[in-house]
């Protein structure tokens, strides 16, 4: 049983613990208690955390001691119940409560942690609005204003901010950016990234197992500065590179953004990553590192991968003043080298050009250390180069540190024999401390050599940029485009404003307007015509109720809905029509609103619940069938009138073109009729004697009456079938119908008082009538309750929408580009540019001089 005393945890543990906890409790609690900016936390919420904590902190507690308690049981106690087990005694229960109690031990700590986190969270978060707090605090105690410091930049910060301007201005690096950059060149997996992580003293790139990680060109600033610390050019958070998880933090982000920079299914991408380094002792330049040569593609490859990669590579060498850093692989054999022959294309004569042989520390042990001497010296390769240089990236270990790797190479180099008596290696040609001090100080004098040059050569492209501006628009201001949209969307948010000043009775006329248009087809299709054409007065109240009520429940909700979206849309782009002929506006703007308005309008959705409010409101009007005074009934005639005129019209448009012109059209324009339009006219022929025997025929022929008109036509040399005869038939009894509909109303106008005494039993039938007081009763109630909704409710979130719209096209540069288009516009941005990289090249230079 000796086992058990080793298996078993001691009970010092147990009591290690319960005091470790009681001081996390204690230090929590006084933090919560002393802590005055919890305060601001509200007591109720105080009260809350310490009684929570109290109450965890106490179960915590009372676990570990009861699992200690456990564990201290003496050696006999655990014997016998160990010799109980060994003869078949179970010990199952007790084996489970000993597990239950663990897993209740590791919740709580789980928990206490949880606690401590959020804890931090909280005061990281109050301690920065403290911190705003009190400056606002000092503002206000002061009473002045205060006027931001202007902190001075270092030399290769400015120098760094005129690259990204240059670049911004010209992608393709084709007219004037020609200004010193070290560019770093070499094979796949060559060793360039090690290199500038050696130069940057910090490990900020991704590593893959043969996997292409840099995709894209990355722009780091080196700078020397007391603490070592890496920055993004688009973001304000600064990376700790003393700190392992800042760099995995950084090495993820470089990682996202090379990803993010590739599209459409490309493998390599144009766009630069931009970053500042900086550190005590670092070597002040700016470096360039490209993805590396390949002379295979893989399957996961887009096909053009390896022409982009030669592509970017020879553009950023082209530079006439950019410092080629080669990169030759040490342990391979150098006629697998792709990356010379590019290098010797851009620089034949090696002017601008410094070889660095990495992995040197294998390449002795794998070649013969007279051909790295060769090497080294400028005898194995036809390229030329300024300076050859030797360096050692590592061990092969990813988690090497820095200094790890440099303490590696000071030793390989004092213990290599490349260092032999006999070599002719000269010590300054080693190590990557040598390799950056002189990058440095040629990058550095080319910067000297050519920045004066930069400088007038921007001048004269900003005298002539303003020369043609003057030209072409010599009463207009220079403004760019972050500019331009700022003026249309103050224009836009005005128009805005001017949809909520409408009036309501214009909301009222253009909502009646908008339902009629949606609502009159269903109306005449699906119910008047249904209805009146059933054959008595009781029969059409019967089914226009039926259908009415039916209507209501379902389709006349959303219908109003889309009037009410439709009405509210059509008036804000008249609005934004109207505001293009005033006499102040710019045409240059059109395209940019157009495109917001649209997509808000895209967007923006009419509430949910105004369908089932309307859905109320228009079953309770409907449910009304008396028409309460002569002002109404009129209205009610003159609409029904109304309505009958337009259907009609469309009615004898479709004859027109079914029967052709008429002889006085045929004689005046010199036209004639078609073999078919012929036909038709027969067939009307013989259609309207039927309507003549029988004005109030029904809407549909009968058998014997097609026979009939079918008989009638043969004689007449005029075959026609009976769907042709149907077809014609239903145009022209419509007309006939709408005729009789019309005098009807006519005759109803001035019944009135004879449907109010006599009602249904009024010797006129005016139940028409009634239904479109009806339908004129729901479209009032319901664009009154549309007006209120729009007014109220929707032109508001219209407005959100279109706020929401600007917000996201002012971030989207793009799409500033692609609505913000023109000459004045390229040519006003080209001029702003110029203008702005000749200040910071002026900049520059006079703290350049200064320091010389």
């Amino acid at each position: 049983m000796k086992w058990l005393e080793d298996a078993l945890p001691q009970s010092e543990r147990w009591s290690q613990f319960s005091r470790n906890l009681i001081e996390v409790g204690s230090v929590v609690k006084n933090a919560i208690d002393i802590d005055p900016r919890l305060k601001q936390l509200g007591e109720d919420k105080l009260s809350e955390w310490r009684s929570w904590f109290d109450n965890r902190l106490d179960d915590a507690l009372e676990a570990a001691d009861y699992q200690g308690n456990q564990i201290v049981e003496t050696k006999e106690d655990i014997k016998s119940k160990a010799t109980v087990a060994a003869l078949g005694i179970p010990v199952d229960e007790s084996r489970k409560k000993y597990e239950k109690l663990q897993s209740q031990v590791e919740t709580l700590q789980t928990e206490i942690m949880n606690v401590q986190i959020k804890y931090q969270k909280e005061l990281e978060k109050m301690e920065k609005e403290n911190r705003e707090l009190r400056q606002q605090y000092l503002i206000l105690k002061t009473n002045k204003k205060t006027t931001a410091k202007r902190i001075k930049k270092s030399l290769i910060d400015m120098y760094s901010e005129v690259l990204d301007e240059l670049s911004g201005y010209d992608t393709g690096y084709t007219m004037a950016d020609h200004l010193p950059r070290v560019v770093v060149v070499g094979d796949q997996s060559s060793g360039k990234t090690s290199v500038l992580e050696s130069i940057a003293k910090a490990r900020i790139f991704p590593r893959g197992s043969g996997e292409m990680m840099t995709r894209a060109p990355v722009k780091v600033t080196l700078a020397e500065g007391p603490y070592h610390v890496a920055q993004f050019r688009d973001t304000d958070r600064e990376y700790d590179l003393t700190k392992e998880s800042d760099l995995a933090d950084l090495r993820r982000e470089v990682e996202f953004r090379m990803r993010a920079s590739v599209r459409g299914g490309k493998t390599v991408s144009n766009e630069v990553i931009a970053m500042t380094v900086k550190g005590p002792g670092l070597q002040r330049m700016v470096l360039v590192d490209l993805p590396g040569i390949i002379s295979t593609m893989t399957v996961d490859m887009a096909s053009d991968t390896k022409d982009s990669i030669h592509q970017m590579t020879k553009h950023y060498m082209s530079n006439p003043n950019a410092i080629i850093l080669c990169i030759q692989d040490g342990s391979v054999d150098a006629e697998r080298s792709n990356v010379t022959d590019l290098v010797m294309q851009c620089d034949p004569l090696g002017r601008r050009t410094i070889f660095v042989l990495t992995k040197v520390d294998l390449a002795e042990e794998l070649a013969d250390p007279e051909r790295i001497r060769k090497i080294l010296s400028g005898k194995l390769f036809p390229m030329k180069a300024l300076g050859y240089y030797a360096v050692v990236t590592g061990r092969g270990r990813k988690d090497d540190s820095i200094e790890a790797i440099r303490q590696y190479e000071e030793d390989f180099f004092k213990n290599s024999k490349l260092f032999h008596r006999r070599g002719v290696i000269m010590p300054h040609q080693v190590t990557s401390r040598n390799l950056s001090l002189a990058v440095s100080d040629r990058f550095w004098k080319m910067v000297r050599e050519t920045i004066e040059q930069q400088a007038d050569a921007f001048k004269a492209t900003r005298f002539n940029l303003e020369t043609e501006w003057k030209n072409n628009f010599p009463r207009l201001r220079e403004s760019g485009r972050d500019e331009l949209f700022d003026k249309a969307k103050g224009e836009i948010l005005d128009e805005v404003v001017t949809l909520s000043q409408i009036s309501a009775k214009k909301w009222d006329d253009a909502l009646t307007t908008k339902l009629w248009e949606k609502l009159s087809n269903y109306v005449f299709e699906n119910i008047y015509l249904p209805a009146a054409q059933s054959g008595s007065q009781n029969s059409f109240n019967t089914m226009v109720d039926i259908k009415l009520r039916q209507w209501a429940e379902q389709a006349l909700p959303a219908k109003s809905v889309e009037a009410g979206w439709e009405a509210l849309q059509q008036e804000f782009i008249s609005l934004m029509e109207r505001a293009k002929k005033a006499h102040d506006h710019d045409d240059v703007f059109d395209q940019l609103k157009a495109a917001v308005v649209d997509e808000a309008i895209r967007r923006h959705s009419w509430e949910d619940k105004a369908i089932d409010m309307l859905r109320v409101i228009q079953l309770n009007t409907l449910e009304d069938r008396f028409v309460h005074d002569k002002t109404e009934w009129d209205q009610a005639v003159k609409f029904l009138e109304n309505s009958v005129n337009a259907k009609l019209a469309q009615t004898e448009e479709t004859l027109a073109q079914m029967f052709g012109p008429g002889p006085w059209t045929r004689f005046a324009q010199w036209k004639s009729l078609t073999p078919d339009q012929q036909k038709r006219r027969s067939v009307k022929g013989e259609l309207d004697k039927i309507l003549k025997n029988d004005s109030k025929h029904l809407p549909s022929l009968s058998y014997d009456e097609l026979t009939t008109v079918r008989k009638n036509l043969q004689r007449d040399n005029v075959e026609v079938d009976t769907d042709y005869i149907r077809q014609t038939w239903f145009p022209v009894y419509r007309k006939h119908f709408l005729q009789q509909a019309l005098q009807r109303a006519k005759d109803c106008r001035k019944a009135y008082y004879l449907y109010t005494q006599q009602g249904s039993e009024c010797e006129v039938s005016c139940s028409d009538v009634v239904l479109f007081w009806r339908i004129q009763q729901v479209i009032k109630v319901t664009g009154n309750a549309l007006r209120q909704q729009v007014i109220n409710r929707e032109a508001r979130r219209l407005d959100k929408e279109i706020k929401a719209v600007l917000d996201e096209f002012s971030e989207d540069e793009e799409r500033k580009a692609q609505l913000l288009t023109g000459k004045r516009v390229q040519l006003a941005e080209e001029l702003i540019k110029v203008r702005q990289i000749q200040e910071k090249l002026e900049e520059f230079i006079n703290s350049l001089n200064q320091e010389k």
